[in-house]
This record gives C-alpha cells, structure tokens and sequence, in this order.
C-alpha cells in the first residue's frame, strides 16, 4: 500500500510539481529560530479565513438576497435550520476574529519593521488584502438587511457623492437604483460571495510567495540568509515543516478555544459584534438615532467624522488607510526591530497605538462637540506619525543591530507590562477626561 501511494505520488509530480512546492514553501523553506507570540498570527488569519469562506459557503444554501426575504431568510437560518445558528455565529464572530488577528499581525510589522527591505512587496500586498478585507467585511455587513446594514450602506455608498462631477453618478452606479433597495443588496451579495473572495484568496497567494522569496522577518530584524553553511542552509534558520507546524498548532489550538467561547456565551460581544439595531429589519422610513459601523471599521470612521466638510472628510478617510501603503519608505531608521530603536521611536509607536484605540472607541459613539475636538486632534496625531516619520525615525538614536539573531526574550514581560500599562493611561486618560468635560457642559446648560 505504502509503495502504490509513493508511485501514485511520484506519478502526479511528475506532472504537477506538488513536491517542489512542498519543499519551497515547508519543509525546505528555513525560518528564522526566534519567533515569539507575536508571530502566531499570520498563521491565524489563515485559519479564519478558512473559517470564513467554509462557513460563508453553508449560509449561502439558506440565504435570499432580496430585500424582502433576507431578513427572514436569516432569522431562519438562526431558529429553524439545524445547527444554523453556529453556523451563522461562527460567520460574524469570525468577521471580528478577522480583524482581530490581523490588526495584531500589522502591529508585529511595527514592532519588528518586517515591512522594511526587502519585504516592501510583501507589506503592498498585505494592505492589498486588509483593503480586500474592509470591502468584504463591508458586503457582508449589509447582507442581513437590518437596520444598521441598511444606513450604514446609505452613509458609506454616499460618501462617493462628495467627489466632483462624478459623485452621483458613481453613487447610483453603486447601488444600481436611486436608493439603496433590492438591487443594491442582490449586486452587494454577489461581489461579497464571488468577486472580493477571489481577490482576496489571489493576494493571499501574492503574499506568501512574496514573503518565501525574500524570507520571514525575525524579532531582531536580522537577514538569516546572511549566513549559511556548506549546503546553503541559513545558520540561523529551521525548518518550517516540523518545528514551526508543530509550534502553531499550540496558537491554533489557544485561539480556537477563545473563538469558540466567544460564540457560545457572548456571540454579539454586548452589540459591538452584531449591533442590537441590526436584529429589527431594514426600515427606509425609520432612521436610527445613532449610526455607527462595526467596532472593526470605526478608527477610519472616526477620521471621516472629524472633518466638518464632506469632501474633506472622504479625503481623509481614504488617505488614512492608503497612507499605511506608504510605510516601507517612510521609515528612515537604520534598524528594523524596535528592540534596538531609541526613546523617539518607541514614544511614537505608543502614542500611535493609543491614538488608533482612541480613534476606535470614539468611532463607536454618538458624536458630540467634546469628542469630535478629540477625534480631531487623534487624527491630526494619526497623520503625522506617517508624515513625520522620515524624520523622526532618522534622528532616533539606535543601537547597533546584531549580526546574528539572538534568542532572548526582547523587552521581557515587565517591559511588556509596563508598554501595556503606558497605551491604557494613553487611551482611558483622554476618553475619561471628554466624558468628564462633557458632563460638566450638560450640567452648566442645565
């Protein structure tokens, strides 16, 4: 049995190079030794976006996509088809998880510069896919036909609206209609089941082999492929089939059991996974009193609120995700790893990701004059962390970066406690003291 499945194999790669892959991207593909947490969440996005598409592929069976039907079609799903419900939790905690994993991954790029040369391609098509990954998120978001899904479409679709000349005529491209109705939806579904979904597994693809050309990035930010022995295996390197499928399995196995307690006992996450509006059907005649985006979508929103102008306002939102594709030659600093970056460039990177959670909680709330002068000021921080970036990081006294990787710790579990500590006071210090603000103007015009 053992010789019939080596010849069947030998058989399909003499046709199909299927070991030649396997040895280019697995077992012969040699990563650094010194991977830490941080690292486990690449792998992790894999796992959700299998998650994703098995799942979204089962909902499609029961789905309708007509605006009169497809918020039956839902409830449906959750209360009368077998094991439909987990299905369906599993779809939009998923949605979440998504983001989740990659936010972190993106921030272990900060952290250890593996968007530097030369991994810039590797960064561009990354975006590329959390690009993909915001207009599927966005689709998907309206499919239910729910009162947020439904406004949400009415505020983002007409945000094209600001663009001279074209504006409206784009908007009423987009929804196929005069306003967002049936046709809008069924075209929203077919672009969120079929169009973005090739897309976004083609950048995947991109991705991965963009990375195993060039090599993984490490926590020391160091080149492996600097040193080899006789037989051209990097010194500092390992195997990735055994030791890294092993070491992930762990990752895997930790994550699985948070999603999977996530969808049994808080599956909406107190309406920041699935807002309560959205459980009562699309009304046109009934506007919400707050209309939000999913927590996932709210720093950029936040960005777009905070310009009073329209058109402004559109620049801005999209000038704060196309800004991160800048970020290969913005960063001027003679090392990768902010284990040997100076004060300057640690002080922004925590400011930075104070201002992004700050942007993100604001983005969740109802808008008024105390916090839109906050989300101002964080977006003006925002921007300029990018735009001051060739400077800053230029001027930041480095250490000198090893020649080798090392194996130990980086800034350890104090320093890492204390970075956690320094982003709270960061993020709760400004939110408490506009709600403090706040209250105290309520009580004066009272």
């Amino acid at each position: 049995m053992l010789n019939m499945l080596v010849s069947l194999r030998d058989w399909v790669d003499a046709r199909l190079p299927i070991m030649r892959a396997w040895d280019t991207h697995m077992g012969g593909y040699y990563a650094p030794k010194n991977f830490n947490f941080w690292y486990f969440f690449g792998v992790l996005s894999l796992v959700v976006l299998v998650n994703q598409l098995l799942t979204g592929i089962w909902l499609t069976m029961m789905f309708v996509p007509d605006a009169e039907r497809a918020f039956a079609s839902v409830e449906y799903i959750m209360r009368d088809v077998d094991y439909g419900w987990i299905i369906r939790y599993m779809h939009s905690t998923g949605a979440s998880a998504f983001f989740v994993v990659v936010y972190l991954h993106m921030f272990r790029a900060l952290l250890y510069g593996s968007y530097r040369k030369p991994r810039e391609l590797v960064w561009v098509f990354g975006m590329l896919i959390f690009f993909a990954l915001m207009a599927e998120a966005f689709l998907g978001y309206i499919l239910p036909w729910g009162q947020m899904s439904y406004w949400g479409a009415q505020v983002i679709v007409s945000l094209f609206g600001a663009i001279p000349v074209v504006g409206e005529p784009l908007v009423e491209w987009i929804r196929g209609d005069y306003l967002i109705s049936g046709i809008t939806l069924n075209r929203f579904f077919a672009l969120h089941v079929v169009a973005v979904p090739i897309i976004l597994l083609a950048l995947v693809v991109l991705h991965l082999l963009a990375l195993h050309e060039v090599g993984s990035n490490n926590p020391d930010g160091v080149e492996i492929k600097k040193h080899k022995d006789e037989n051209g295996i990097p010194l500092d390197g390992i195997a990735f089939h055994p030791y890294y499928t092993v070491h992930d399995i762990v990752g895997i196995v930790v994550f699985l059991m948070v999603f999977v307690s996530v969808i049994f006992f808080f599956p909406e996450m107190g309406g920041y996974f699935l807002e309560h509006a959205n459980f009562e059907e699309a009304n046109a005649l009934k506007t919400p009193a707050h209309i939000a985006p999913v927590w996932y979508f709210t720093p950029f929103y936040s960005v777009l609120r905070a310009v009073p102008d329209k058109l402004f306002g559109f620049i801005a939102f999209g000038a704060s995700v196309a800004i991160l594709f800048a970020l290969p030659w913005l960063d001027r600093s003679p090392v990768k790893s902010i284990r040997y970056k100076g004060p300057i460039s640690k002080m922004f990177l925590l400011v930075f990701t104070a201002t992004f959670l700050i942007l993100g909680v604001l983005g969740v709330k109802s808008p008024n004059v105390e916090r839109t002068i906050l989300a101002q000021i964080c977006s003006i921080i925002y921007f300029t962390f990018f735009l001051a970036m060739p400077f800053w990081s230029k001027i930041d006294k480095c250490k000198p970066e090893p020649d080798r990787i090392t194996m130990n710790g980086g800034i350890g579990i104090a320093g890492s406690l204390g970075a956690v500590l320094i982003i709270a006071v960061l993020t709760v210090g400004p939110l408490w003291l506009v709600e403090w603000l706040h209250s105290v103007n309520q009580a004066a015009a009272h």
